[in-house]
């Protein structure tokens, strides 16, 4: 089966816009069912862990996902593009619900061993290096091109959904029946996905990729090296993944582990760490709301680059100013300019890029933002306990801003625009 294989002739897309399109809102409603299942199993995941093994271990069993995650990452968009991705995102909700059921029945009948729990988080982060290309190479085949920027906010929110419904829902679970109960949880949402992306409807690729010839026919490492070429050939897709990765090398680590340790030295305690990371979160799902509703941004290249300005500054500013208050208005708009970021860069992609190439694609800037950026977190650590956090956050929101540099330095960056609704006939 190669990626021209469809499991039916689909009939046109909607016509309606991405929020008010059934055939969107079912495929988010799988999406948002699938995130709120994985925060459910990592805190399942955790606090098993927390009951049976020692800190070391349980920082060990939390950790073992990134490895697999991030060496299969490429490979899994070399599957996406190969293959249905709506296949593939099935089949890894299929094999993530079987493991986690196991899982809840193993831990209902024993204490859970550190071999286990590692085996679990290794086999669900490969698992999970298949799922992320492929929900990337999805939403051009679900919709129209001047409507992925809806989706891309649509999927912005189901994530705010996930990271808010998961944690009370698995403590909820574990409340009631111990960890066995969050696993089983987290498997039957996983379950729930399935039937509701079953019924959506996919847009079958008209033309190979045009590198030529029969995917299934050449070997794997063929068509990854293949879409690396085409990615550092194209003048868009290209400069944005640099920038981004870039941006994101920078502020990542200030923004989670810095902040945390920014918290302690301030003094605000647990509650000031939540309004800020509140804040935070307030600003980009109100980034996310109006692109759903809105659907496009004028000058969409020189308004990504204006949100990389923002983003680096308002995370420096969170290391200068000595209010609570003030550093969660800061919060705000860094949030607000990272979710625009994020945003705009996973649209100008999804548009850019020959769906036929989307997997990979997505795959690297995937890899580059989450695989990547944690690289910075022991660093961003010891630099604060050297120097305190105000000028380790000031380096680090002036290493974001290369990444401005970057995409100011691409002329088809800063002429980038998201497409227009085609006109009624």
């Amino acid at each position: 089966m190669t990626a021209l294989t469809t499991l039916e002739t689909a009939p046109p897309l909607s016509t309606a816009p991405a929020h008010r399109d059934p055939n969107v809102l079912r495929w988010l409603t799988a999406y948002t069912a699938s995130l709120v299942g994985d925060t459910a199993y990592f805190l399942a995941l955790g606090w098993s862990a927390q009951r049976a093994l020692s800190p070391t271990q349980v920082g060990l069993v939390m950790a073992a996902g990134g490895i697999p995650r991030a060496l299969l990452m490429l490979g899994g968009g070399v599957l996406a593009d190969r293959f249905d991705p709506r296949r593939v995102i099935l089949g890894s909700d299929a094999l993530r619900c079987l493991l986690i059921l196991s899982v809840a029945a193993a831990v209902a009948l024993t204490t859970p061993a550190l071999w286990l729990l590692v085996a679990v988080a290794l086999v669900f982060g490969a698992v999970d290096a298949l799922f992320v290309p492929a929900v990337g190479a999805l939403p051009p085949r679900i919709t129209r091109p001047d409507q992925l920027a809806r989706v891309s906010g649509l999927r912005s929110l189901a994530t705010r959904v996930g990271q808010i419904a998961g944690p009370p829902l698995g403590g909820l679970a574990m409340a009631l029946g111990g960890p066995a109960a969050a696993f089983a949880v987290s498997g039957a949402l996983f379950a729930l996905s399935m039937p509701l992306l079953l019924s959506v409807r996919i847009r079958p690729l008209d033309t190979p990729a045009a590198a030529g010839g029969a995917p299934a026919a050449r070997p794997a490492r063929a068509d990854l090296l293949d879409g690396l070429r085409y990615l550092r050939r194209h003048p868009l897709i290209g400069p944005l993944v640099l920038a981004a990765a870039v941006t994101e090398l920078g502020l990542n680590g200030t923004l989670n582990v810095g902040m945390v340790l920014l918290n302690a030295e301030r003094g605000w305690g647990a509650s000031g760490y939540g309004w800020i990371v509140g804040g935070f979160g307030a600003g980009a799902t109100a980034v996310a709301a109006l692109l759903a509703v809105v659907g496009r941004l004028p000058r969409a290249g020189l308004t990504l680059c204006g949100a990389l300005l923002l983003g680096s500054t308002g995370a420096a500013g969170l290391g200068l100013v000595p209010s609570l208050w003030a550093a969660v208005a800061i919060a705000v708009l860094t949030g607000l300019a990272a979710g625009t970021v994020g945003s705009l860069t996973h649209t100008l992609i999804q548009t850019a890029t020959d769906p036929a190439y989307l997997g990979r694609v997505t795959s690297v800037v995937m890899l580059s933002m989450l695989g990547l950026s944690p690289l910075a977190y022991p660093l961003v650590g010891a630099a604060i306990g050297a120097w305190g956090a105000g000028p380790v956050f000031v380096a680090c929101g002036a290493f974001g801003c290369l990444g401005l540099v970057l995409a100011l330095a691409s002329p088809a960056v800063r002429r980038a625009e998201l497409p227009r609704a085609a006109e009624p006939a």
